[in-house]
């Protein structure tokens, strides 16, 4: 869920023994407390976090401290550590700050803490956490053997390897050069990542034509022993093509087992050396060329998957065109600062975002919004990065830096998502973890049981275990979910959709009711002034007062009343006092008097009489119109009818959603029950709730939970965060325009219309629909290898092709996932 909701998102304690028994007191009172809040502690008071000593200085934030009596016993905790000078932890803010006399004595400080019982985290680090690209990696067993291998230095603090994405993300002391040499150890290659350029591939010939010889190789000693050739001059080709394909798996078997990891390149390994030993050279030249054949063909295939954030970062073009006083010069998108007119000539993509300054044209934004049709640009209006000038020039002034563009904030929600595993895939992996070890163990019983019982040959049962190591690899199905999962949320970004990890992608497949905010999301949130009907004075007098009271509200309404007064060249009074009143208005003392601004239920709460109005308000109300009265607590002066109007994609968008499953689709807004009525009927909607204050929304979200469905909701991002976090998933609409509805919700519609949902409800439950596929066709053909062993009808290249025919068969399969379309 949305990172809004409170509690179920919490990281849990990991602290086992806290120093309060008597349950956890919350931060709101452990900020007034000065004292512990154990009795056998001494007082303990706050102190600010200023170290007065020099030395390197890193700043850590602590989670797990439940009182302040834990700040002293952290502190006390760090300072028996080598080196420390001095430790300050403030329990209020959960911060540590510590100095020390050189940059290797914070390194065990993550362990201390953790043997405590708290967790920690570098806040400004002096060692950065650093971004690498892995090329070679073809299953997550892969990633778990680099950081294995790589957590066994001692310049290494942390680091995570992401298989899906292709990227490790490292904290280390030493140079780059020497973790890429680390890395290339275990098999793989690693090349660090620019701020601006995503590391591209590079062309393996070298291991392409060991690839090719290896099969050459193999080809002639088979060829060779229909024709005459002895049988020691074919071993000899074998064994050749066994150290051309095999030296780098055995390579970084070695690595893996000396990191503790049981990885395929081990158990393959131990397969083909075994059948050497058995003298079955054709066997164990066939097992490592098919499974070098099947890692290139798996590693060009998940290339797809992670082109999908290259090309996103591929958008914005590198340069800018700049004005500099008369002249216009080429710069890099790096060296421009906030405020600079950046010039883009038609045609061009628009290098930073900004406000256009001068001139008009049509932009395309697709690459941003997925919307096809370009927008008109004028001055004044908002551009991202990225998308196409497609006629006129235009002068725009730099509003963000290229690390805060709209199209960067993409680019690293996108990955973040695609480095986040989903519930299904944490469980595979936890599945893995254990079944390979087990059947590993199984193929070394049944290598030496059977034949120490004379139930066979130490040959055939030796041969029967080498088939069980390769079977033991369980590559395809730990690849069968982070692949879709990948793909479909590159897919979702080309389309203007983020969908912010593994799990939301998950959920979105599983909801059956749509909740949507009416203001701006089923209606275009733009309402005008329909009608002003005035009971006592003027209509000038009545525009005025009602300009005075919404001149300070962002409400949608107050705008269009604000407008049209400004249109009929109305000015506002001397206002003060201004005061809002949620769900029901606003109100504000103009020349002494209160006079208030709202809907119904605030003016019956005050001693006025209504009898002149309700017919007046419940007609146009009937004609789903938003009623504004405008009054003091003795008397109403008049009323201003304002409507919205439905927006073009909403019904087709609904009835697309039905189309892909949706039960439910439901409005919730804060108008009267007859406005509800007309543009619930108008959108075309199951279900309305109407006249909601905000905290009412997540009622009715309740409500619909509690009758069993799953339930989205659909709103701006801003005003509907409370029913955003209480829905089994929060989504936010028109993304590109405010950055809040990136951070708020769990997927995010960059346009400002709802034409994309429907297609990410379509790809959520496709992404399902190929992981179930994946995951049983995984399952399937290793028990058909399995039960195919002890009869004696599996061969081990069979084994191997088994093995890596699925993998790659799952990966196609996963792949079917970006060519998905509306």
């Amino acid at each position: 869920m949305s990172n809004q909701c409170s509690g179920s998102d919490k990281k849990p304690q990991t602290k086992k023994d806290s120093c309060c028994s008597g349950g956890e007191a919350t931060e709101a009172i452990a900020k007034e407390k000065t004292t512990s809040c154990c009795s056998s502690e001494p007082q303990i008071k706050e102190t600010s976090i200023v170290p007065s000593l020099d030395g390197e200085k890193m700043e850590f934030r602590v989670q797990g401290m439940d009182c302040p009596a834990c700040a002293k016993t952290i502190e006390k905790g760090i300072r028996t550590l080598t080196d420390i000078k001095e430790v300050h932890v403030n329990y209020s803010t959960a911060k540590m700050q510590v100095v020390a006399h050189n940059l290797s004595a914070f390194d065990p400080i993550e362990g201390q803490i953790k043997k405590l019982g708290y967790t920690v985290e570098p806040i400004n680090e002096k060692r950065k956490l650093k971004t690498y690209t892995v090329e070679g990696m073809d299953c997550g067993s892969c990633a778990k053997s680099i950081e294995n291998h790589l957590n066994l230095h001692s310049s290494v603090q942390s680091v995570n390897v992401n298989f899906s994405t292709g990227k490790m993300k490292i904290e280390h002391t030493n140079s780059p050069e020497e973790i890429v040499s680390e890395v290339s150890k275990i098999g793989f290659k690693a090349t660090l990542d620019t701020s601006r350029t995503a590391s591209q591939p590079v062309q393996k010939k070298n291991e392409n034509g060991l690839l090719i010889g290896s099969g050459l190789l193999i080809a002639l000693g088979f060829a060779g022993s229909f024709t005459g050739v002895s049988t020691l001059m074919s071993s000899i080709l074998y064994a050749v093509a066994m150290i051309l394909s095999g030296y780098k798996p055995v390579k970084s078997a070695y690595y893996s087992l000396r990191s503790r990891s049981l990885d395929m390149n081990v158990l393959m390994s131990a397969a083909a050396i075994g059948a050497a030993f058995i003298g079955e050279w054709l066997e164990g030249a066939t097992v490592v060329w098919l499974f070098a054949l099947g890692n290139e063909l798996q590693n060009k295939s998940i290339e797809q998957t992670r082109n999908s954030i290259r090309n996103l970062m591929d958008l914005a073009p590198p340069e800018a065109w700049v004005q500099a006083g008369l002249d216009v010069v080429k710069k890099p998108v790096e060296d421009i600062s906030i405020g600079d007119v950046i010039i883009v000539k038609p045609g061009d993509k628009i290098p930073l975002d900004g406000e256009v300054f001068k001139g008009e044209s049509s932009v395309n934004q697709a690459p941003i919004t997925g919307e096809s049709i370009p927008v008109d640009k004028q001055s004044g209006d908002n551009v991202y990065a990225g998308t196409i000038n497609e006629h006129g020039t235009l002068e725009i002034k730099v509003t963000k830096l290229v690390e805060d563009t709209t199209i960067s904030k993409i680019i690293h929600l996108v990955e973040e998502a695609q480095e986040q595993k989903a519930p299904t895939e944490a469980f595979i992996d936890k599945f893995a973890a254990i079944y390979t070890p087990i059947v590993f163990g199984l193929a070394l019983l049944i290598m030496v049981l059977p034949p120490l019982l004379t139930l066979g040959t130490w040959g055939d049962w030796f041969y029967k275990g080498l088939e069980l190591l390769v079977i033991a690899c369980p590559c395809a199905l730990v690849i069968s979910t982070p692949v879709a999962i990948v793909s479909a949320i590159g897919n979702a970004a080309k389309n203007g959709i983020l969908i912010k990890g593994g799990t939301f992608l998950e959920k979105a497949g599983a909801i059956t009711a749509i909740a949507f905010d009416k203001t701006g999301t089923l209606t275009e949130g733009k309402p005008k002034v329909s009608k002003v009907e005035v009971l006592e004075g003027t209509e000038e007098e009545l525009l005025s007062i009602a300009f005075t009271l919404e001149n300070y509200s962002t409400h949608p309404i107050a705008k269009a009343i604000v407008d049209y007064a400004k249109s009929q060249g109305i000015s506002s009074k001397e206002g003060e006092l201004y005061k809002s009143i949620v769900g029901k208005g606003v109100q504000a003392a103009i020349d002494g008097v209160n006079y208030y601004a709202g809907n119904l239920t605030l003016f019956k709460e005050m001693p006025v009489s209504l009898d002149q109005l309700n017919q007046n308000v419940l007609e146009l109300q009937n004609q789903g119109k938003t009623i504004v009265i405008i009054g003091t607590e003795q008397k109403i002066i008049g009323l201003i009818a304002v409507s919205d109007t439905i927006r073009e994609s909403t019904i087709s968008s609904l009835k697309a959603l039905k189309e892909r499953g949706i039960r439910e689709t439901i409005m919730l807004t804060g108008d009267n029950e007859g406005t509800a009525k007309i543009i619930a009927s108008e959108a075309n909607v199951s279900r309305y709730f109407a006249e909601l204050l905000p905290e009412d929304k997540v009622t009715a979200i309740k409500k619909l939970q509690s009758e069993g469905y799953k339930v989205a909701m659909v709103g701006d991002g801003i005003n509907d965060a409370p029913a955003l976090a209480a829905a089994d998933l929060g989504i936010a609409m028109g993304g590109a325009g405010t950055d809040t509805a990136m951070e708020t919700a769990d997927i995010v519609l960059m346009a400002d219309n709802l034409d994309k949902l429907p297609h990410t409800m379509k790809l959520s439950k496709n992404a399902l629909s190929i992981i179930k596929q994946n995951i049983w066709f995984s399952i399937i053909i290793k028990a058909i290898a399995l039960g195919l062993i002890f009869p004696g009808w599996l061969t081990l290249w069979m084994a191997v092709l088994s093995d890596t025919g699925a993998a790659l068969i799952v990966i196609l399969n996963a792949l079917r996932l970006l060519k998905d379309k509306e």
